[in-house]
């Protein structure tokens, strides 16, 4: 894990078509002396290519570009088999996006909506192995078709071991195949996917394993 400081910062990649946009985000990031951009793309055939160049630890990158997407980029970023992680900031929430993006390796899917501080603290979740999703990502996985008006942006942390108990968990496997497949105990399994419907907002275990469904990503 990538243990980002002052002296060693994170080091990062923007692209978006609208250089305003850029120059929000640049602002925005500027308040953690941890992160820092070290170039930025304007389309993205230009992210692969300054990927390809700097080898940075974060992309963070728009949806809709000129002469290449964000999605055929990032799909092109994960074929340079670089340890790099990738994060889609986009004004897109909808289904077709969200599953194509995590189909081709996104580790986040974020609303512009965010702060500079869920920014930040995204980035860095992202780092420790997990995966973020804005609450409005989230409830439209859940309700497709929702007016993003209607709907918040805070990000959703999914932990490593929340992520193994939902794989399970959708596979069908009981909690106490669970804990024996984790070594840890039932009470255990079941606080996990207690928080699990709790970060996501869902009710029972036919809506996790709806939700595991809909997000699946690759390996």
């Amino acid at each position: 894990m990538i243990e980002p400081t002052e002296s060693n910062p994170l080091r990062v990649i923007l692209a978006d078509d609208h250089e305003i946009v850029r120059a929000g985000i640049r602002r925005l990031l500027s308040i953690d002396r941890r992160i820092k951009i070290v170039d930025e793309a304007e389309n993205g055939q230009d992210l692969v290519d300054t990927v390809s160049y700097h080898k940075p630890d974060i992309v963070i990158s728009d949806i809709m570009m000129p002469k290449l997407n964000g999605i055929d980029a990032l799909k092109k970023i994960r074929d340079l088999k670089l340890d790099c992680y990738v994060i889609m900031l986009t004004a897109y929430e909808d289904s077709f996006h969200l599953e194509n993006a995590l189909e081709a390796g996104a580790d986040g899917y974020l609303s512009k909506d965010i702060n500079a501080r869920e920014l930040i603290d995204s980035i860095l979740d992202v780092i420790k192995g997990e995966r973020v999703f804005s609450k409005s990502v989230v409830r439209l996985i859940k309700k497709k078709g929702a007016s993003t008006s209607e709907l918040e942006s805070t990000p959703v942390v999914i932990t490593k071991r929340e992520q193994e108990i939902l794989d399970l968990v959708a596979k069908g496997k009981t909690s106490q195949y669970i804990a024996e497949k984790l070594f840890i105990s039932v009470r255990t399994v079941e606080s996990h996917r207690y928080n699990l419907m709790q970060k996501l907002d869902v009710s029972n275990v036919a809506e996790l394993i709806r939700y595991s469904i809909l997000k699946k990503t690759t390996e």
